[in-house]
């Protein structure tokens, strides 16, 4: 079953974040910072990583950098899911080596095409 690791420091976001993956199929793991996204994308291989941008210490703009800098997580696709709606943020994670880009309040369906369209690339 694909893993999906989701990444946000708010536990009510995570919670509503793995809810809306688990009804569509997949399997879950999270993290509640960048540091521990590294950690758990290199040691879980996810299929995807919903990555969420304003966290303490490691941003996730930073932490996808760093992953894609990675030989060993380079793969794997990220999707921000993020409260930051503007344009220019949304081009600067596209340029940090996001696949895709979505705002919150997340749409579940909008969601989950999401994911299926990065695991399908």
């Amino acid at each position: 079953m694909p893993k999906v690791l989701i990444v946000d420091d708010s536990p009510a976001q995570l919670y509503s974040l793995k809810r809306i993956v688990e009804k569509g199929g997949l399997e879950t793991v999270t993290a509640d910072s960048g540091e521990l996204a590294l950690k758990l994308a290199s040691s879980e291989h996810p299929s995807v990583i919903l990555m969420d941008v304003v966290m303490p210490g490691m941003s996730g703009f930073q932490a996808t950098r760093r992953l894609n800098r990675d030989e060993t997580t380079r793969h794997i696709p990220v999707i921000f899911v993020t409260s930051k709606s503007d344009e220019s943020d949304r081009v600067w994670g596209l340029r940090q080596g996001a696949r895709d880009y979505i705002t919150k309040p997340v749409n579940p369906n909008d969601l989950l095409t999401a994911i299926k369209g990065v695991m399908a690339a």
